[in-house]
């Protein structure tokens, strides 16, 4: 994907950088994470920055499903493969991976066919950032990679909306009707209510809405951009147990005359293509 680095080609010296920040955000399919994530690149500024330069990057959990073995694969071609259970990702790699790019190395990431439902030879380079935002819809759910996110953000979108947008999206794609809603209720929906929504409660940030909710956006944004203009210094970096979070927020339901965040409970700080 363009936002995370180049296409693999001639290697590089290993450049200086000092640890990134890392953003996790996490939802049910079609919530809007990705576009979260694109909205904030642009904001920032950051979408139109040569990729040797970018302060902040967007990388997608997508990117580290298995391999699949030929019977897999042929369930997959037919719709019948369970892509939103936490078995389908390669979660050793993403740990290494992400942990490489929190000690501010460059890195490789498998590039993932969704057509084909294949790991591509292929690889993308992402260079070191200020900002990482990692988006998928089980980031929170392994501890160990949950634990290495600075801040946790859940898009919390309708489930009538997020089914109307799957189904727009995956019919462009020439897929048939009835595959598309059987794959939603025998996989998708029972995936998303025992290993999706369960992670919600992981989250520092709740935001209804998707990139709808423009005033959780612009926190975010101003946030984020404190972080690289260095003003906040002191948000343990490189702590990768997740001890020092002091509060959690929740986005409310934006109405008339209010911008207020609503403080909740608990005490710890908490555009891809989808192959299904």
């Amino acid at each position: 994907m363009a936002s995370a680095g180049s296409s693999l080609g001639g290697g590089e010296a290993e450049r200086p950088h000092p640890r990134p920040f890392l953003i996790g955000v996490s939802g049910g399919t079609a919530s809007g994470k990705s576009t979260v994530c694109e909205k904030i690149m642009e904001l920032l500024g950051q979408n139109e920055v040569d990729h040797h330069q970018r302060k902040l990057i967007i990388l997608s959990q997508d990117r580290f499903y298995k391999v699949l073995t030929a019977d897999q694969k042929a369930k997959a071609l037919k719709g019948q493969y369970n892509f939103d259970h936490p078995g389908a990702f390669d979660n050793d790699l993403m740990h290494t991976t992400l942990k490489n790019i929190v000690e501010g190395k460059t890195v490789e990431v498998p590039t993932y066919d969704f057509v084909t439902h294949s790991r591509l030879a292929e690889t993308t380079v992402v260079y070191p950032a200020d900002v990482v935002l990692f988006e998928g819809i089980l980031v929170f759910y392994n501890q160990d990679i949950r634990d290495m996110f600075h801040l946790r953000l859940f898009v919390d979108t309708d489930s009538d909306v997020r089914l109307s947008r799957r189904v727009l999206r995956d019919m462009k794609r020439g897929r048939d009707l009835e595959q598309i809603l059987t794959q939603y209720t025998t996989f998708v929906k029972p995936a998303f209510e025992e290993f999706c929504l369960p992670t919600k409660k992981y989250a520092d940030v709740i935001i209804p809405r998707g990139v709808d909710n423009m005033v959780a956006i612009n926190l975010i944004v101003q946030h984020i951009q404190d972080i690289l203009n260095g003003d906040i210094c002191k948000w343990q970096r490189g702590a990768m147990n997740g001890h020092g979070r002091t509060y959690k927020r929740s986005f409310p339901e934006q109405t008339e005359g209010s911008t207020m965040l609503a403080a909740g409970k608990r005490s710890h700080l908490e555009s891809s293509s989808r192959p299904h």
